[in-house]
């Protein structure tokens, strides 16, 4: 998988299988990514290669743990996700692949925030928060 921001200054290629493919409706992700839910992926950190350099905010998420978020620090792209949660794994912006029909959603989480205009694929298993 291939992919980038918006201006082409951070540019990344993930090699292997995702380990989680799905739709994340957690207040912090509506707000970071000014819609109803972030389409993530999330690969072994180890797999992905990153080209130019994304600027990192942290937050601490419901969990408590720390989450930094990458973004282009010219065009403003929201690329990268890491987790003190999830040592190892690296988030990517399924909107930012080069070719987005590659990302195919396995599960809805933290339905409980979901914004009530937001539709969801039915077919999707749904978590009230994020799954044990």
């Amino acid at each position: 998988m291939h992919g980038g921001c918006l201006c082409g200054d951070v540019r990344y290629e993930a090699t292997g299988d995702a380990v989680f493919l799905g739709n994340c409706h957690c207040r912090d992700c509506q707000r970071t990514s000014g819609g109803a839910f972030t389409p993530a992926i999330f690969m072994p950190e180890d797999s992905v290669k990153i080209s130019g350099e994304a600027k990192y905010y942290e937050s601490i998420a419901d969990s408590s743990k720390k989450v930094s978020r990458g973004f282009c620090p010219k065009c403003g792209s929201q690329l990268f996700a890491k987790s003190e949660r999830y040592l190892g794994l690296i988030g990517l912006r399924a909107g930012t692949l080069d070719d987005p029909s590659l990302f195919n959603p396995s599960v809805d989480i933290f339905t409980s925030s979901a914004a009530h205009w937001d539709f969801m694929n039915p077919d999707l298993p749904k978590f009230q928060r994020e799954p044990g």
